[in-house]
């Protein structure tokens, strides 16, 4: 394919990652109906309680603390484009499974339990694999680079999306919206399929599993930016999950919006991942990716703490607005230094399982943020929510500030050498 006006070495001059890049694009569209359908499912459809929206949310989380750190170990054994590939398929079919129920009379708030559940697994094992295959199809030195052009990728989708997604509702029903998801998954995943990795595998005759997660838990516990990476974001997701669970009920109850309504409002993630694409990469190199994670949390928090104080008028369905879009502005600062400050310290042997751990150790406090979330939503009220997960990030933006190693990170790190690597696994076999 020519693309004459890209500069020459773009990544998007790769065919590989112009394929990536395209299924990204392609998959944005249908998460942004899932991100509305199914928790408009949950609130209008069902009638759920901020509590039960929270336990919807856990729900959802709860595969990536059981089957995290396994799924490390096994991904580091097997190829993972077809993982991945079958990962965006089985999200289609759990999606269209909701208004096959709806249609039967079968949908309950049960059902959504359980399609979270499902829908978790597959994340767990599928999303892991999709950040180690961005890694067999960009080289280490340019991973913010192509992190900052994936989040551009969604950015089109983020702004287009929700207000198809609201039109969707509207016209069908979430249920009904969410057939729409699964025919866009489906297309991602033809488009996977078509990429072409050499993808370095060793099939070491004396792997063994336990003592190969060991290895990889040994390796992210060596680690002291890792360690510091899990920590910081481990907070930075409790409060996201804890806001995420009572926002659409904020939106729909406190301030009166309609599905569509809350699509349009919805647009202004768009507008913030677009900001946070164009802008992240720069502020990365101006001032380390240290900081700029820095930067992304304390945008984020100032959105929460805007909406919590929102009057429930016109004023407050701007706030809320305006809150999506710092959320998405500084959530595209914070993950293109995350994922790429890990993956740039990590041998290719190991990236499965640091992957794994990482995402394992990050969530931890996910599933009680939303718990929490929802339990203040329902006893104290929905900005008690909200003001929880902004005050914390503050204190968050603080605390990770006086760090000299996040402070002080002006540049990606180095690999460890394989040969030292090769020192962790010798660690944890068990003596002759």
């Amino acid at each position: 394919m020519s693309l004459p006006k890209l500069p020459a070495g773009d990544l998007l001059r790769d065919p590989a990652y112009l394929r990536l890049w395209s299924s990204i694009l392609t998959s944005s569209f249908g998460n942004q109906v899932m991100m509305l359908a199914l928790p408009l499912t949950a609130a209008v459809l069902l009638q759920a309680t901020p509590t039960q929206m929270g336990l919807l949310t856990a729900i959802e989380l709860s595969p990536f603390l059981l089957f995290s750190l396994p799924s490390g170990v096994w991904l580091d054994r097997v190829r993972k484009l077809p993982v991945y590939v079958v990962g965006e398929s089985a999200i289609a079919l759990a999606a269209a499974s909701v208004p096959l129920a709806w249609w039967l009379g079968w949908l309950s708030m049960g059902w959504l339990y359980t399609i979270g559940f499902l829908m978790g697994a597959v994340h767990t094992v599928a999303g892991t694999a999709a950040q180690i295959v961005l890694t067999q199809v960009v080289a280490r030195e340019r991973l913010v680079e192509a992190h900052a052009k994936n989040a551009l990728a969604t950015s089109g989708a983020e702004v287009a999306g929700p207000g198809l997604a609201g039109a969707l509702i509207k016209l069908f029903g979430a249920p009904l919206a969410l057939l729409v998801n699964a025919v866009l998954l489906l297309g991602s995943a033809l488009i996977l399929r078509g990429i072409g990795i050499q993808e370095r595998r060793e099939n070491r005759p004396d792997a063994h599993f336990w003592r190969d997660l060991r290895a990889g838990l040994r390796f992210v516990a060596g680690q002291r930016l890792l360690v510091t990476l899990a920590v910081l974001m481990g907070v930075w997701q409790m409060c996201h999950y804890a806001a995420m669970t009572v926002q659409i009920l904020f939106a729909t109850r406190t301030l009166g919006l309609s599905e569509q309504a809350v699509g349009l409002c919805y647009m202004g993630v768009g507008l913030g991942t677009i900001t946070g694409s164009v802008f992240g990469r720069r502020l990365s190199h101006r001032i380390g990716p240290g900081p700029c994670l820095v930067v992304g949390y304390a945008i984020c928090g100032g959105g929460w703490l805007l909406l919590a104080a929102a009057p429930a008028n016109a004023w407050g369905v701007a706030a809320f607005a305006l809150m999506l879009m710092t959320f998405s502005a500084g959530a595209v600062f914070i993950f293109i230094n995350f994922l790429a400050l890990r993956q740039a310290v990590t041998p290719e042997p190991l990236l499965g399982r640091m992957t794994a751990t990482m995402r394992w150790l990050t969530l931890l406090a996910a599933a009680p943020g939303a718990l929490l979330g929802g339990w203040l939503g329902e006893h104290v009220g929905l900005r008690a929510s909200l003001a929880f997960a902004g005050g914390v990030s503050v204190l968050l933006v603080i605390v990770a500030w006086r760090l000299p190693l996040i402070r002080e990170l002006k540049s990606l790190p180095e690999a460890e050498r394989e040969s030292e690597w090769l020192g962790v696994e010798a660690d944890v076999r068990p003596a002759d």
